[in-house]
């Protein structure tokens, strides 16, 4: 059984949110060929090149036969969180990409699960909606980008929607987004290569040393990309820690190390030793596959580097490839039994 916890889906066609709220900065469709669209700024700034997999359910689970995946987690494109956006229209579009997740999880319920998206502008529009997700729409938890504004995942004013995401048993998935430097990164692809890993470790950290993780326990967060730069320059964050504990244990006296193995990450890395790498730093019970599915930069047929390592038991490939995701979303293999 394959079970990818990393997939994106965006409905076939938008509102004019522009329109409607009387300023830009919004994702629209341009449908310019069969199968094929262009997402589009409101300003007409192309953003990216997308095909039916995209959009369509049918197509994702044609594609998926074809792969060996029998389940889905699906969550939004990032671009559309909308966090900047004014909270009760970010509320409005959270609202409308939630409740076509919610139709393409019903199209093949043992196929899909659901990840919904929240206004986390406004912490108080984010719960609601957090809570409408998982009790009316069933979704096993929610997708959040790396940090929201000008906030860092540890800011105070967030911690109520975490608490509540716990109170729920909501899984969380956090993604990155708004990559910092972008500005000094405009050749090379370099805000996907290099500010996306960076911007995973800022959340961990984030979310370790602001007390997040220590505050709540039970809540399941999971990381996209292996966890980003973090396993790699965990060796200077644990030191920074150690040497300057009134700059880094402000607000945590507890160190980075001892939250290895209390979060997941996914498989997401591209290279079979660093793959092996994360097993062993973060868990072989808290590495679940991830593809990116369906875009270049993931895992064109999801779990081939699992497979890939022969070394490993085949009891720890399972866990990769399923237990560990299912686990992480609070799911079981009879849920998803034809």
């Amino acid at each position: 059984m394959k079970v990818d916890i990393h997939t994106h889906l965006l409905p076939p066609e938008f509102p004019r949110f522009a329109e409607r709220f009387g300023y830009g900065g919004f994702i629209t469709l341009d449908h310019h060929a069969p199968c094929r669209a262009r997402m589009m700024r409101d300003d007409g700034k192309f953003f990216r090149e997308i095909e039916s997999n995209c959009w369509d359910p049918k197509q994702r689970v044609t594609e998926c036969d074809a792969h060996g995946v029998q389940v889905q987690v699906l969550s939004t494109v990032p671009v559309l969180f909308s966090y900047w956006a004014k909270p009760q229209d970010g509320l409005e579009v959270a609202r409308f990409l939630n409740d076509h997740l919610a139709g393409a999880v019903a199209t093949a319920p043992k196929r899909f699960v659901g990840l919904g998206t929240v206004p986390l502008q406004s912490t108080g529009l984010a719960v609601k909606e957090l809570e409408r997700c998982v009790r009316e729409l069933g979704f096993a938890g929610v997708q959040i980008g790396s940090h929201v504004n000008d906030l860092n995942l540890s800011d105070p004013a967030l911690f109520p929607f975490f608490q509540a995401a716990s109170d729920l048993g909501a899984a969380v998935f956090v993604h990155p987004w708004d990559m910092m430097g972008e500005a000094k990164m405009t050749k090379y692809w370099l805000p996907w290569l290099v500010g996306m890993p960076a911007e995973v470790s800022l959340a961990i950290c984030s979310l370790i040393f602001g007390g997040v993780m220590e505050r709540l326990p039970k809540l399941r967060f999971a990381f996209a990309h292996g966890g980003g730069a973090f396993p790699g320059t965990l060796g200077r964050i644990q030191h920074g820690f150690e040497v300057r504990p009134d700059l880094v244990a402000v607000d945590n006296k507890v160190a980075p190390r001892d939250y290895l193995g209390r979060f997941w990450v996914d498989s997401l890395v591209h290279d079979a030793e660093t793959l092996r790498s994360i097993v062993k730093l973060f868990g072989a019970d808290k590495v679940a596959l991830g593809s990116d599915y369906p875009f270049p930069l993931g895992e064109e047929r999801p779990g081939t580097l699992i497979e890939s390592l022969t070394d490993l038991a085949p009891s720890v490939r399972e866990r990769l490839l399923s237990r560990n995701a299912l686990e992480w979303l609070g799911r079981s293999h009879e849920d998803f039994a034809p």
